[in-house]
C-alpha cells in the first residue's frame, strides 16, 4: 500500500522514541528484532508505513474507500509491535498534526486492527469447533 509518501526517516525516529519507552518484557522483544535489518525493513514497509498511509488518508477518504484500504492491510502483530505502532494512531508526537482531524470511529478501527495478533496460532473453524466443544473447567 504505497499511497503516501512520509518521510522514513522521520518515521524511524518516532518508532525508536517510542522503543525507549516501552515496558520491560516488549522493550527486550523489539529491540533484538529491530537491530536485525530485514526485520526493520520488512516492520517499517509492511506495518508502520501503512499505518501512518492509513492515519494520513483516512481524515478525507470515504467511508468504503477507508474500509477497503484497511481490509487490504492484511498484517498481524505481535503485542509488542501494536505497543510500539499504537502512538502513532493516539495522537503521540511527530504525527500529531496528521492524527488532529483523524475521526474517532477510524482512529478505533485502526487501534483494533493493532489488536489482531500473531503469538497465537490461527484455528481453523473445523479444528476450533472440537476443541470448544470438549473443553471442561
Amino acid at each position: 500500500m504505497k499511497l503516501f509518501s512520509f518521510p522514513l526517516a522521520s518515521l524511524e525516529k518516532a518508532i525508536h522514541k517510542r522503543v525507549l519507552t516501552l515496558p520491560s518484557p516488549h522493550k527486550e522483544w523489539f529491540t533484538e528484532r529491530w537491530q536485525q535489518k530485514p526485520y526493520k525493513k520488512a516492520f517499517v514497509e509492511n506495518k508502520a508505513m501503512p499505518l501512518v498511509t492509513l492515519v494520513a488518508k483516512g481524515k478525507s477518504w470515504d467511508d468504503a474507500t477507508f474500509t477497503e484500504a484497511l481490509q487490504d492491510w492484511d498484517v498481524a502483530f505481535y503485542e509488542a509491535e501494536a505497543q510500539v505502532l499504537r502512538p502513532l494512531v493516539q495522537g503521540d508526537g511527530i504525527l500529531q498534526l496528521m492524527q488532529k482531524n483523524l475521526p474517532a470511529e477510524r482512529a478505533q478501527a485502526l487501534l483494533a486492527k493493532l489488536d489482531i495478533r500473531r503469538d497465537a496460532p490461527p484455528a481453523s473453524g473445523a479444528d476450533a469447533a472440537p476443541a470448544a466443544s470438549t473443553a471442561t473447567d
